[in-house]
């Protein structure tokens, strides 16, 4: 079984949602049109159903008439240690693109780097990774985090 996926309705914008988390994320990105699927509760060329896969997966779609667009209180998307901390990191960057940083990705008292991103979707992100003896501190570096 795999992990579950966020599955977003949006209010007209899933092609260009799509678009922008494939450019966060990477992966494939497919789309399937209210018209591909004879559907009427929407425009015919609004997003019925869309996917993005690859190293995070998910969903999105044009809301339905009637059907309530996407917005959230007290929930966040977590992408801890799901890749590489200089990988987090760009996504970090990424998502914060028109959206909003809520508290920066910084090192931890307890040892691990974590923040919290809303992107431009209203989608918040928890994003981090734990310092390991394998992996340098980033701030010896010069980088953040």
């Amino acid at each position: 079984m795999s992990a579950p996926a966020l599955y977003l309705h949006l209010p007209g914008t899933a092609a260009e949602a799509l678009e922008f988390y494939r450019g966060v994320f990477g992966g494939t990105v497919t789309k399937h049109t209210y018209a591909q699927f004879e559907r009427t509760d929407g425009p015919s060329g609004a997003i019925a159903h869309g996917e993005l896969t690859g190293a995070v997966d998910l969903y999105v779609a044009d809301a339905a008439a009637g059907q309530d667009p996407f917005t959230a209180r007290g929930l966040m998307v977590a992408l801890l240690g799901r890749a590489e901390p200089t990988t987090l990191r760009t996504w970090f960057v990424a998502l914060a693109e028109g959206g909003e940083v809520v508290d920066p990705l910084q090192r931890r008292p307890w040892g691990a780097s974590d923040g919290q991103v809303r992107d431009r979707y209203g989608v918040l992100w928890l994003i981090g990774y734990e310092h390991g003896a394998d992996r340098p501190d980033p701030a010896a570096t010069g980088a953040d985090g």
